[in-house]
């Protein structure tokens, strides 16, 4: 499968194996720790975090939580996105 790394910054939070049509906040849980939530459908972008590496689904179209701007930048919305293989991922959204 893969492995989900937790990150802020250089700093390793946790890590978890990736579990296939499961979000990211829910893998954070695995690996105990906190993604923010509010609406957990992808319209308020609380649960924003950057994509360090690997892959994470997006929707189609994009939620207005996301713009084309902030996804080239990483941006990934952790209430939606399904991560796929090894993943990296810092729980801070880009600046």
């Amino acid at each position: 499968m893969g492995l989900v790394r937790f990150l802020r910054g250089a700093k390793l939070l946790g890590q978890t194996q990736t579990m296939k049509g499961v979000s990211l906040v829910e893998h954070g849980q695995s690996a105990n720790v906190e993604i923010p939530t509010n609406c957990t459908s992808g319209n308020c972008g609380a649960c924003m975090v950057t994509l360090l590496s690997g892959e994470v689904s997006l929707p189609e179209p994009l939620t207005p939580g996301l713009d084309e701007e902030i996804v080239a930048d990483g941006a990934r919305l952790g209430c939606i996105g399904i991560p796929k293989g090894d993943v990296d991922i810092d729980i801070l959204p880009p600046i």
